[in-house]
């Protein structure tokens, strides 16, 4: 009969990504930020990770802007939610095609991405902050798992609030750079397409901007494009990381 322990929920990995997304979490609710939670297969995550943070369960924490987004049209109730600046977590599996969207989407509206979930993972780069259990169980996310996750990272962030150096940044290279010589290659979406004389507009992390499209052809609404210096130099799909 084996006497070995069992293996940890959260191992050391884990951990070191836990504390990693609780830092870059309480940095942005320093700075305004207000939490937006999705889980489109199980709602009830996404409702207890907002009540997590607004409703602290211990005296003295601060309440947390943290919003639970549910219904069928996830992409579009996300998109006239955000801010510059916010941060979108999700409870969802791998494959969920409408949060991989959103994930994929929230360089271009300035928004920090984390992705909470068990099995296989996401592609690399899908989120800022990936926090996942590689246990695939169906069954795990009943099972108290993802709960453990996002409490703990509500326990860490609260952690890093009691020490106030945490929350400060380098601030931004204010050097002069020239666009157009640089690498400089931002994902914008498409607000309105090029009609006449008038170039398209276009959502980046920076705000609205003009954006000629003439080497990508006829863009729509909800296209993603890599803008360089002003030009859309190569469509992106949506779907893909």
């Amino acid at each position: 009969m084996s006497t070995a322990a069992p293996a940890p929920l959260v191992d050391e990995a884990l951990a070191a990504d836990l504390a990693d997304a609780s830092l870059t979490l309480a940095r942005r609710f320093a700075a305004g930020a207000t939490l937006w939670c999705l889980a489109p297969a199980w709602e009830p995550h996404a409702h207890h990770v907002a009540v997590e943070f607004v409703h602290p369960v211990v005296v003295g924490k601060r309440a947390l802007p943290a919003v639970a987004l549910t219904g069928p049209d996830l992409v579009p109730s996300v998109r006239i939610s955000v801010r510059p600046g916010d941060v979108v977590l999700a409870v969802a599996a791998a494959d969920d095609s409408a949060v991989a969207s959103v994930m994929r989407r929230a360089p271009a509206w300035g928004v920090t991405t984390l992705w909470i979930g068990n099995g296989e993972r996401p592609p690399q780069g899908a989120a800022d902050h990936v926090l996942w259990l590689d246990d695939p169980a169906p069954s795990l996310p009943a099972t108290g798992g993802f709960v453990l996750l996002y409490h703990v990272l509500w326990e860490l962030t609260h952690v890093c609030f009691e020490h106030p150096g945490l929350l400060t940044t380098a601030p931004d290279c204010t050097d002069e750079v020239c666009v157009t010589c640089s690498d400089e290659g931002r994902l914008a979406e498409v607000l309105t397409p090029a009609s006449g004389l008038d170039p398209a507009t276009a959502r980046t992390a920076q705000g609205t901007e003009r954006v000629d499209t003439t080497l990508v052809g006829p863009v729509a609404p909800g296209d993603l494009v890599l803008v360089h210096a002003g030009l859309a130099i190569s469509r992106i799909d949506p779907e893909e990381p």
